[in-house]
């Protein structure tokens, strides 16, 4: 990853305050995708990033790790997941409720998405807490795969979302070390 993507990321990110609740500094990165030429390149680093590691699925985490694992799938060649919240998947699922920033969650994936010893790779767009981060891993390992590592478009590091995931390998392409 190159200096000069991450200074475009952060260029495209639309930063709301107070939302969804006060307090909280969005990230938006709606703002990002409406630019076909940055949302290549971002798909391309990540790839670049993950390729050649054996992965067998990647995992997306709702809603916005959807835009952003699906494409990574396709370029890798592998099977695309949601991990989706609580309720919306209409087959057999397995679930866990976790902490949020903000409040509590719960998140799913189909029962048969994994088969065992399929290596993934876990995307979203935005690592906070890692609360979210943590439950789709513990989903990915409760189905018998193992997690190659965790791929976020931005980080923002002053909420130390990487101590939920040691152990693991974490990439990100942009990094708030401050709000």
């Amino acid at each position: 990853m190159t200096a000069s993507l991450e200074r475009e990321i952060r260029e495209s990110v639309r930063s709301i305050k107070d939302y969804p609740k006060k307090g909280v500094d969005f990230k938006d990165l709606t703002t990002l995708w409406k630019d076909g030429s940055i949302s290549r390149k971002v798909t391309s680093a990540i790839v670049s990033e993950w390729k050649d590691r054996g992965i067998d699925k990647v995992v997306g985490i709702e809603a916005r790790g959807f835009i952003v694992g699906s494409p990574v799938a396709d370029r890798l060649g592998v099977g695309f997941v949601p991990a989706r919240k609580e309720g919306k998947l209409p087959g057999k699922r397995l679930g866990v409720t976790y902490e949020l920033e903000y409040g509590r969650q719960g998140l799913e994936i189909h029962a048969d998405a994994i088969a065992k010893g399929d290596k993934v790779l876990i995307v979203d767009d935005l690592l906070a807490t890692g609360g979210t981060a943590r439950a789709a891993a513990s989903l990915v390992k409760k189905l018998g795969g193992t997690v190659a590592g965790f791929a976020f478009v931005t980080e923002l590091g002053y909420l130390h979302g990487r101590r939920k995931l040691k152990g693991y390998e974490v990439t990100s392409l942009a990094k708030y070390e401050s709000e």
